[in-house]
């Protein structure tokens, strides 16, 4: 492995790009659900949880087309509700924990999301009832079909609140 040593004194300069992380990836993928314009996203790091969000994104009927390596752009102008029910967003959004990641922006754009109950590695325990709370916070409500193993979450309209630290508006 190569090293460098820094001995004060000197000033430092240079450029580097950071290898993108997967948890904000998919958040911000997420977020091309909130608009109809073409967006596009580089540093988009090549793993399977983020596949397999494109994937969901792409059921949805969002545009999806890889430009690069790690840029791609997307576009959300068609969504699909009727895509949440199907047995390919209950099977694929299973496979993934980061699925919860779509229900802020489906709810922000069309006031109604659906959510399997979340796979995804098993990594201890992550609980889902912080983003649950917080959507519950700005208006959302969240009803559990126990024979879909599925939560149906809608909300006439999100309003700004404060959650614990957080302020949400």
């Amino acid at each position: 492995m190569a090293s460098f040593e820094v001995i004060g004194g000197h000033p430092l300069q240079g450029e580097i790009t950071p290898q993108g992380a997967k948890n904000e990836a998919l958040q911000i993928l997420s977020a091309t659900l909130l608009s109809e314009d073409k967006i596009t996203i580089s540093n988009i790091p090549d793993i399977l949880d983020v596949e397999r969000l494109i994937e969901l994104l792409q059921g949805l009927g969002v545009k999806v087309e890889r430009l690069n390596k790690d840029t791609y752009s997307f576009q959300a102008d068609n969504v699909d509700m009727a895509y949440f029910e199907s047995n390919d967003f209950i099977k694929n959004a299973t496979k993934i924990r980061g699925s919860v990641m779509l229900i802020g922006p489906m709810l922000g754009r069309f006031q109604r999301a659906f959510l399997p109950q979340p796979g995804g590695d098993k990594i201890g325990r992550r609980r889902l009832d912080t983003h649950f709370n917080g959507l519950i916070q700005l208006g959302a409500t969240f009803t559990f079909n126990n024979d879909k193993q599925s939560y149906d979450i809608r909300a006439k309209s999100l309003k700004a609140n404060t959650f614990g630290w957080m302020k949400f508006q």
